[in-house]
């Protein structure tokens, strides 16, 4: 199971949030290239970036703090936050990012997400972030009627590079991940699932692994490796014992 870095981008900098909520954001850095060049250094085989300004804007706002981090590091980059078009799915892979999240656009534009598949295949990654579970969109300002489960099957039959489940409750709380919701969804689908909110120790990735024989392949992480309550290269190593 990949161990996953997230880098937050606000105003350019490194921010964590709490629940998604922009007013609780603590900047960890103003140089984000450093801050990926240190996770690949410390054994991150990826990393996960979140345009935050973008999410609300509905466009790319930080991108010249992602193409610092593209040209920093070796290690493949996924981006999310603001896709809601082709063209900016375009723009992120032209500078060398290899995936791209998009959310909001799945739920809002179903259509757009069909054509980004076909149009990139095994480069999109399907962002689904669970407010009691049902899918939040728009910077997860807005809660949806629609279940976690039901968008996640919609789209099975795309050529998705994976999805990745945020429970948005227990996003940046360090409160511990929501295992069976994240297995619930794993089960029902075949493309690939990556876990998202609320790691923060070495028990809460103890208790994503055995999840990796129901299709989640990776946890993104985030306050944990900034506030130091899990060191990146100790988690790793935890995975390679398993």
């Amino acid at each position: 199971m990949l161990i996953i870095p997230a880098i937050d981008l606000k105003e350019g900098r490194c921010v964590r949030l709490q629940r998604g909520i922009m007013s609780t954001a603590t900047i960890y850095s103003d140089d984000p290239a450093f801050t990926a060049k240190r996770w690949e250094a410390e054994g991150a085989q990826w990393l996960h970036v979140v345009d935050l300004d973008g999410a609300f804007a509905k466009k790319p706002k930080n991108l010249t703090a992602i193409a610092s981090i593209v040209d920093s590091v070796e290690i493949p980059i996924q981006v999310g936050g603001g896709v809601r078009t082709l063209e900016t799915l375009a723009t992120y892979l032209d500078i060398g990012v290899e995936r791209v999240v998009m959310g909001t656009a799945a739920h809002s534009n179903p259509e757009i997400l069909v054509q980004a598949c076909q149009r990139f295949p095994g480069k999109v990654v399907l962002g689904i972030d669970s407010r009691k579970g049902k899918v939040a969109i728009e910077g997860w300002s807005q809660t949806t009627d629609m279940g976690s489960g039901d968008l996640a099957t919609r789209f099975e039959s795309l050529d998705l590079a994976a999805i990745v489940y945020t429970d948005i409750s227990r996003d940046g709380m360090e409160s511990g991940p929501n295992v069976e919701a994240t297995r619930q969804l794993a089960l029902a689908v075949k493309t690939p699932v990556i876990a998202s909110g609320g790691v923060g120790n070495l028990d809460h990735i103890r208790a994503l692994l055995p999840l990796e024989q129901d299709g989640v392949v990776g946890v993104i992480v985030g306050r944990a490796l900034y506030s130091g309550s899990l060191v990146l290269s100790e988690a790793i190593a935890l995975t390679k014992r398993v």
